[in-house]
């Protein structure tokens, strides 16, 4: 059997972001066990039904990525309490027009970090009941809010100690919910 192939979109555009940092470090730890592919949502543009007659080949060619993959796992940060605007844009984008959804079926999972003690749970929260709507069957344990802390990620990329065990098994879970629950 193949290895499972697992999408990761980072939901900041930020070239310093820790979520992306987590995200490249989380896809390290499971390197041997799924191939992982970082699809870019930063260069699309703001969705606009006005697109739906005409669809735009950058939408369709975000969502043929979308599509390749066994599941999708989102990494991401919280601003005001919910997902950033550039995430919402990339889910509102690959769900249009409504003939041609690109999520649906698509087995996720979500984790992110933040410098605050509640890592990111508003905006997992939010996404959680975005992607119920997108018909993602999302896994619901182990939860990933994760503290931004000293050595979480080293400076090799790698995770730290202090969470290397859970990080592990979260990424097990990850892959174990994708192969339970992916397309056929």
């Amino acid at each position: 059997m193949s290895k499972l192939k697992i999408g990761i979109i980072v939901g900041s555009n930020s070239k310093d972001s820790i979520n992306r940092k987590l995200a490249q470090a989380l896809a390290r730890l499971a390197r041997d066990e799924a191939d992982f592919e970082f699809i870019d949502i930063g260069h699309l543009p703001f969705y606009s039904r006005d697109d739906d007659a005409d669809y735009p080949a950058v939408f369709t060619e975000f969502k043929q990525r979308v599509r390749a993959q066994d599941g999708i796992l989102f990494v991401t940060p919280e601003q005001n309490r919910s997902v950033p605007a550039l995430l919402k844009n990339a889910l509102d984008a690959g769900s249009r027009p409504p003939s041609d959804r690109a999520w649906g079926g698509i087995p996720a999972a979500m984790i992110g970090t933040s410098p605050g003690g509640p890592g990111t749970s508003m905006a997992q929260q939010h996404l959680r009941n975005i992607l119920a709507f997108l018909g993602m069957p999302t896994m619901t344990q182990p939860e990933g809010y994760i503290q931004w802390k000293e050595g979480l990620v080293e400076p090799n990329g790698e995770i730290g100690a202090a969470s290397r065990e859970f990080l592990t098994k979260y990424m097990q879970s990850l892959l174990a919910w994708v192969a339970l629950t992916r397309k056929a």
